[in-house]
């Protein structure tokens, strides 16, 4: 499964120390790059759920859009990991992600990827009414049994 975004995204956004400081259980001093994988993965399910009964997904092909609301919400997952309060911007920056997601799906962002493929039809949506050259719709003056003909009273 290809990942929405990756480590390098994120620290386009987050500066080194603190990435440090939200992954470094161990105090090696330097970035767990397993927990920020664990944090997109879990955007990333996130995303795959919101977007799933509209797209094929995992999506191969990753949109701009769905990889920022990645980011976003990787972050987001990476701050909730302490017990600290997450900060506003970055709760601010998950709940936008959530709603361009929910956005997507009611249509008020237009087509983002490749939709999936229709429902498969019903019963019903394949039946079929054919006529033969002789069947008569409608007609002039008199049937056969002596009463009018269809159009006779307009």
């Amino acid at each position: 499964m290809v990942a929405y975004c990756v480590l390098a995204d994120i620290q386009k956004i987050l500066p080194e120390d603190s990435l440090i400081q939200l992954t470094d259980d161990e105090n090696a001093g330097a970035v767990n790059a397993l927990r920020v994988s664990e944090a997109i993965a879990q955007a990333d399910a996130e995303i795959d759920a919101y977007l799933g009964g509209k797209y094929t997904v995992p999506m191969t092909t990753v949109p701009d859009i769905v990889k920022k609301c990645s980011v976003d919400m990787a972050i987001y997952h990476l701050y909730s990991r302490r017990a600290e309060e997450i900060p506003r911007t970055r709760d601010d920056r998950y709940k936008r992600a959530i709603k361009v997601l929910e956005d997507i799906v009611s249509g008020k962002i237009p087509s983002i990827g490749e939709a999936t493929e229709p429902a498969a039809s019903s019963e019903l949506d394949q039946i079929k009414i054919t006529r033969t050259s002789g069947d008569k719709v409608f007609s002039r003056g008199k049937k056969s049994d002596g009463s009018g003909g269809s159009l006779d009273n307009y």
